[in-house]
């Protein structure tokens, strides 16, 4: 996966701004204002990555925030993303 891309960037400003749920599962799915992500693909990229995590405990297949972790706020605020 490219981190570094306008889509995946955009997946992870919207975590970071709060608007964005993950399925909790081994590959979990994306949902950003309530709507499933357009790419799952790189939404389960993100969470093997170590850049997207659930920010909570939940029941396989419920729906929890989603939290930055370190990475990912690493990779948010390089200068090259951050724009």
């Amino acid at each position: 996966m490219d981190a570094g891309n306008h889509r995946t960037l955009a997946m992870l400003r919207a975590v970071a701004a709060g608007r964005a749920h993950v399925s909790c599962s081994s590959e979990p799915d994306l949902f950003v204002d309530g709507v499933p992500c357009c790419d799952q693909f790189a939404a389960h990229a993100l969470a093997r990555e170590g850049l997207v995590r659930p920010a909570r405990p939940g029941r396989v297949g419920q729906r929890v925030p989603a939290a930055l972790t370190d990475a990912g706020r690493a990779l948010l605020s390089t200068p090259a993303t951050a724009a």
